[in-house]
């Protein structure tokens, strides 16, 4: 048997990926050059394809630019390296190797990084599999089965949140409707089903839309706020619009129930009408314009507040992505109605969140919007934003829905999220420590715990009394 050849160093050379990195940064040669440690001169050759970069200008330029340079990072790069690096990234490996040691590592021996890769990958899996098997358990579900509702939310999961082509062919049906405008308006919605041979009723009183297919006839209720009114407004164009797309998809989904699979049907409608009134590349870019300043946002989209926060989750598209953020919504019980990470952190599937989590203040608390630091149980620190909202309803004798959404970014990403701005990220004493839920965090000094880990054994002592009244053991 021949011994494996290691790969020979390949030269990436990235002079167009920096100009257009430093054009759209706006600043200049020496600026840019500054941040990255070298002379002004050695990044004109660079952008010149002069000189080639090195591992350690990559790290430089993943640690200044994590985003765009996500987005600019030349695509002949190794790709067994760049995976090694992101596994080597995991915060429970301690601090992340120097990228000149993974290239390294990578050609002297690359059967066992990519064996490394596999295994990371297989790990991760089996963490999160463990920790819904142990939230299952520690509900009385495993036997149940899932129900409707949790398998559309875990196709979505899997999906990562993102649907590449309905998503595509939304933000080509806004560039038809909306012309020049960032996002398609009520009237150009409206000339556009008219068009379509669909008449349209606003009442007041009844369901927030209901659609006649045989008639063509589209009711919409007129006293739901304008945000409201305008998302099933268009939701019924890209359901009519991109229906092929939406049941194209739901036919190779594999779910269990028609039930599910009719869900999933409107759960898909509702991604696209997001879709199209917030087009993907015109609002990715407005976002990181404004620093994800969401009221800003939503005032340019016209949209509601949540549905810019969850507009943000959705930017997974390759190579275009926005800033990983994770989306939820809580009800008044604590109650996770929505959620969705394209972080490292993971919701608790089944029970409520945790009550050090800044959200369930904001339901408490709706006219403003709440900030916090945070720190999960794996060492990753998160800037987190919480809103109240009340929803309301179109009688005394039906009340208002009450819930709050949550939007956060890793600290790594604080300079992208202007709320991280009043902050002070590097104390550990303004951290608030919090986990998924009491059922699969380990901490063991927490004062709010509701119940001890499923895995866990308690010591109970009689003769001591703390706010928690036992002891985290094993």
């Amino acid at each position: 048997m021949q011994p494996r050849v290691p790969p020979a160093r390949q030269r990436v050379f990235a002079g167009t990926q920096l100009r257009t990195l430093r054009q759209r940064r706006g600043v200049r040669q020496a600026e840019m050059a500054q941040m990255l440690g070298i002379s002004a001169s050695y990044l004109s050759q660079l952008e010149n394809d002069e000189r080639h970069l090195t591992p350690a200008l990559t790290d430089a330029l993943r640690g200044a630019f994590p985003l765009d340079w996500a987005d600019l990072a030349p695509a002949d790069g190794n790709a067994i390296t760049a995976a090694l690096h992101e596994a080597l990234a995991d915060p429970q490996l301690g601090d992340t190797m120097p990228g000149e040691q993974v290239e390294r590592l990578v050609r002297q021996f690359p059967g066992f990084a990519e064996s490394f890769v596999r295994l990371h990958a297989l790990h991760a899996q089996t963490r999160l599999r463990l920790d819904m098997l142990d939230e299952t358990i520690g509900t009385s579900l495993a036997a149940g089965g899932r129900l409707p509702w949790e398998e559309v939310r875990d196709w979505f999961h899997n999906a990562n949140n993102y649907v590449d082509p309905l998503d595509r062919a939304a933000e080509a049906l806004a560039a038809d409707i909306a012309g020049r405008e960032l996002s398609p308006r009520v009237q150009s919605m409206q000339t556009w089903l008219r068009a379509n041979g669909v008449t349209i009723a606003w009442t007041g009183g009844g369901p927030m839309r209901r659609f006649d297919a045989g008639r063509r006839h589209l009711e919409l209720d007129s006293t739901q706020p304008i945000e409201s009114g305008r998302f099933q407004l268009a939701y019924q164009v890209a359901a009519l619009a991109l229906s092929r797309e939406i049941a194209a998809i739901v036919d190779a989904a594999a779910l269990q129930s028609d039930a599910a699979r009719h869900l999933l049907m409107i759960g898909l409608g509702n991604y696209a009408a997001g879709a199209l009134l917030m087009p993907y590349e015109r609002f990715r870019e407005a976002a990181r314009d404004l620093r994800h300043d969401i009221d800003r946002l939503r005032q340019l989209f016209h949209t509601s507040f949540e549905q810019c926060c969850h507009r943000l989750s959705t930017l997974q598209r390759p190579r275009a992505r926005g800033i990983p953020v994770y989306f939820c919504r809580v009800d008044m019980a604590g109650n996770v109605t929505k959620r969705h990470s394209a972080t490292r952190l993971q919701f608790g599937r089944f029970g409520g969140a945790c009550p050090l989590w800044i959200v369930h203040e904001a339901v408490a608390i709706p006219d403003r919007i709440h900030v916090q630091l945070a720190e999960m149980p794996d060492g990753i620190r998160y800037v987190s934003i919480a809103k109240g909202l009340v929803k309301p309803s179109s009688s005394y004798y039906r009340p208002p829905r009450r819930y709050a959404v949550t939007l956060g970014c890793e600290a790594t990403h604080a300079a992208e999220f202007i709320y991280a701005d009043a902050l002070n990220l590097g104390s550990d004493e303004a951290v608030s420590r919090i986990g998924a839920s009491c059922r699969i965090c380990p901490r063991d000094t927490c004062d709010q715990r509701a119940f001890p880990p499923s895995d866990k054994a308690i010591d109970v002592d009689p003769a001591r009394r703390e706010p928690v009244p036992y002891r985290i053991v094993g």
